[in-house]
């Protein structure tokens, strides 16, 4: 075998930096935030929103209000580098530094100005899991080691700062959760109150996805588009389902397509596949299954043979 010569590999890998739009650390106007300053930041807030059940930080007492300011100047400052590095990256050939440092400033500022709602919500969403599991013990333990809490709340932030028209950061936090639950809620879906993901593995949530208030889904669901063929020619194109208030949705099932709605108050069965919409206060299963059950049994010869059950 003929020996590699690390010369002309070197050689080669920087040639194809040269070669390609993705290599882009000789332009000083573009930039890529940080992930891992990121993740701190989402860890920061959480600490804020439930203090001790994730760190030593002060709970309700009458230094509370300390430690609060310091994490929150702790977070404005990191915001405020991390949304300024992804402005840089998408707009660093059009705007100014300046322009985009005062953009940046103004955009962490909303941010921070809406975590008090967004705690707010996350109370209604952890009511939500409560009733809706009876195998919860506490609130405290939905917020402590709930996959599907943990996702909804990286993507109670990450949504807002999608809004804010902040790039890359909201879609960092939201692969953060993916990776830690397997749940894959897309920043730009529009969720209502009191929503619970039970089990939570496998969910898929598209971009363009509305949900309503009081939902359920189970894990393995997808709420996603019937094609995705079209590519960038489809961004911004309404492509994912309407879910509208107290739908229940069971474990597997696939709800497609940017028309497609589905009614108040429905209950879609497991493993279903819905393309259309359907009325309010729908029942959706799936029909004329069959299941076929084998017993093994032993013939004279002492081999196993297969007994099919009717």
């Amino acid at each position: 075998m003929k020996k590699c010569d690390l010369t002309d590999v070197v050689l080669a890998i920087s040639d194809n930096y040269h070669s390609s739009n993705e290599i882009f650390f000789t332009d000083p106007n573009r930039h890529m935030p940080r992930r891992n300053v990121i993740i701190e930041i989402l860890k920061d807030i959480r600490n804020i929103m439930f203090p001790g059940y994730f760190s030593n930080g002060a709970q309700a007492t009458p230094d509370a209000q300390y430690f609060i300011g310091n994490t929150i100047l702790r977070v404005e400052h990191d915001l405020v580098e991390q949304v300024r590095e992804a402005l840089l990256f998408r707009d660093g050939d059009k705007m100014t530094f300046e322009e985009i440092d005062e953009r940046a400033r103004e955009v962490s500022s909303a941010m921070l100005c809406k975590i008090p709602s967004i705690q707010q919500l996350l109370y209604k969403d952890i009511q939500a899991a409560f009733d809706g599991d009876p195998a919860a013990q506490s609130k405290e333990e939905i917020i402590y080691s709930y996959p599907g809490f943990f996702a909804i709340w990286v993507y109670r932030i990450a949504h807002e700062l999608y809004k804010l028209d902040v790039p890359l950061v909201p879609r960092i936090m939201t692969e953060y959760a993916h990776s830690r639950t397997g749940v894959d809620i897309n920043a730009g879906a529009e969720i209502g109150e009191y929503f619970f993901i039970d089990h939570a593995t496998g969910v898929v949530i598209g971009e363009t996805t509305k949900i309503g208030n009081h939902v359920k889904i189970y894990q393995g669901v997808t709420l996603g588009a019937l094609s995705t063929r079209g590519g960038q020619r489809l961004a911004g194109v309404r492509r994912h389902p309407t879910i509208e208030d107290s739908v229940t949705i069971y474990a597997n099932a696939c709800v497609l397509g940017g028309e497609t709605i589905i009614g108040e108050g429905s209950v879609i069965a497991g493993s279903a596949f819905v393309t259309q919409s359907v009325p309010p206060n729908s029942r959706v299963s799936l029909k004329n299954q069959e299941i076929s059950v084998r017993i093994s049994e032993k013939c004279a010869d002492g081999e196993p043979k297969g007994v099919e059950l009717a």
